[in-house]
């Protein structure tokens, strides 16, 4: 399955849903927000928003301190 994260082509071996990439890509699901082919994906449904080839992602990181 290809997808675009953050303007990157990225390859997975298998179809995975938003909490998987998060947890394939080692990021906290908490501490991001994510937008799927231009909109928000509300953080309750990250495990059963299944991706699909093609899709694009950008995912914005929020890290503690100043």
């Amino acid at each position: 399955m290809n997808l675009t994260v953050n303007g990157e082509s990225r390859t997975f071996e298998q179809p995975l849903s938003v909490h998987q990439l998060l947890t394939e890509l080692s990021l906290n699901e908490k501490r991001v927000v994510i937008e799927l082919n231009e909109a928000i994906v509300d953080k309750d449904s990250y495990v059963d928003t299944l991706l699909s080839d093609g899709d694009s992602l950008e995912i914005i990181q929020f890290v503690p301190g100043g």
